[in-house]
C-alpha cells in the first residue's frame, strides 16, 4: 500500500498587526493617540487577573476588564467640555461628589493620567482665582 502523501495548501495572507514607519503611532481611527491603555484616566483602575474555576477544579487565566466609556464631562471653572475614558463607576462617583470639578479637587493626583494631572492643575488656578475675585 503506498504512503499518503499530505497535500498541504497555503496559508491565506492574514494581516500583520505590527506598527509600521509610515503609521507614524496613529491608531485605527487615526486620531494621533497612540494605543489607549484599558485604564481609567482618573482612578488609574485597570484590568485584573484571575482564574475561571470549572466545576471539575480545572482552574484558566481570564482578564477581567473594567467597564471603560468615553464620555464628556462640563468644567464648571474652566467652563469648557473635557473629552476622558473612565470607569462607569468613577462616572457615578463624580455625580455623587457634585461634578467634575469637586471630584478632581478631592481626588489624589497620583493614580491620574498625565492629562487628568495637568487638567487638575488648571482647574485648581481657575477656582482659586474666581475665589479671589
Amino acid at each position: 500500500m503506498p504512503a499518503r502523501a499530505l497535500r498541504l495548501t497555503p496559508r491565506a495572507a492574514a494581516p500583520i498587526h505590527s506598527h509600521s514607519p509610515t503609521s507614524h503611532g496613529k491608531g485605527a481611527g487615526g486620531s494621533g493617540d497612540a494605543i489607549m491603555a484599558r485604564r481609567c484616566e482618573l482612578t488609574g483602575k485597570g484590568v485584573q487577573v484571575g482564574n475561571n474555576v470549572s466545576h471539575a477544579n480545572n482552574k484558566t487565566k481570564k482578564r477581567f476588564l473594567p467597564n471603560l466609556v468615553d464620555v464628556t464631562l462640563i468644567s464648571d471653572a474652566l467652563e469648557r467640555r473635557v473629552k476622558m475614558r473612565i470607569c462607569a463607576s468613577t462616572l457615578r462617583t463624580i455625580e455623587h461628589r457634585g461634578g467634575l470639578d469637586k471630584f478632581m479637587l478631592k481626588s489624589d493626583e497620583v493614580v491620574m493620567s498625565d492629562r487628568m494631572r495637568r487638567l487638575r492643575k488648571e482647574i485648581l488656578a481657575a477656582s482659586e482665582t474666581s475665589a479671589a475675585a
